[in-house]
C-alpha cells in the first residue's frame, strides 16, 4: 500500500475487553479462563498445545447447540487469581515472573506437562488461595 498523502481517523479499541466468537458445542462459564483455538474461537481452557490464552470470561454463554461464531462471550485480559495445580506443577513464590500453563478453565500448572500444554500466562503473585497469572495482552493506557 502507498503511504498516506492526508489526514485519517484512524479507529481505535481500548483492549480492555475482546467480543470473541464461541467455537460451536462449547459452553464457557463467567469468570473462566478462555482461550482462543487454532480457528480463533473461545473455548474454556484445556491442555492443549494449540490454545492462546486471552483472559476471563465476563458471562455464561451456552453455544452447546450452536454452530462457531453463533454466540460470542466478553473476555477481558488482565490479572486473575486461578487455582493452583498439584504435585510437582504446584507454583511457588519461587515461580513468580515465570511462565505458567493451562490445566483447565481454572488452574495453571508450573511445567507444560511433558509439551501437552498451552501458555496461560506470567506469574505474578502466589498466595495460600492461587496463582495471580497475567493473561491476554497488557494495556497500557496513555
Amino acid at each position: 500500500m502507498a503511504a498516506l498523502t492526508a489526514s485519517r481517523n484512524t479507529p481505535r479499541r481500548s483492549g480492555e475487553m475482546f467480543d470473541r466468537p464461541v467455537e460451536a458445542a462449547t459452553k464457557i462459564f463467567a469468570g473462566s479462563l478462555v482461550c482462543l483455538n487454532a480457528a480463533g474461537n473461545a473455548v474454556p481452557g484445556s491442555v492443549s498445545t494449540t490454545l492462546k490464552a486471552e483472559g476471563r470470561a465476563e458471562y455464561d454463554v451456552d453455544n452447546t447447540a450452536g454452530i462457531a461464531g453463533a454466540l460470542s462471550v466478553n473476555v477481558r485480559p488482565g490479572i486473575y487469581r486461578w487455582d493452583n495445580s498439584g504435585g510437582g506443577d504446584l507454583i511457588a513464590q519461587a515461580d513468580v515472573e515465570n511462565t505458567c500453563y493451562v490445566v483447565d478453565d481454572h488452574t495453571v500448572a508450573k511445567t507444560s506437562g511433558g509439551g501437552t500444554r498451552s501458555v496461560a500466562g506470567v506469574i505474578r503473585f502466589v498466595d495460600s488461595l492461587g496463582v495471580y497469572v497475567q493473561t491476554g495482552q497488557p494495556v497500557f493506557p496513555i
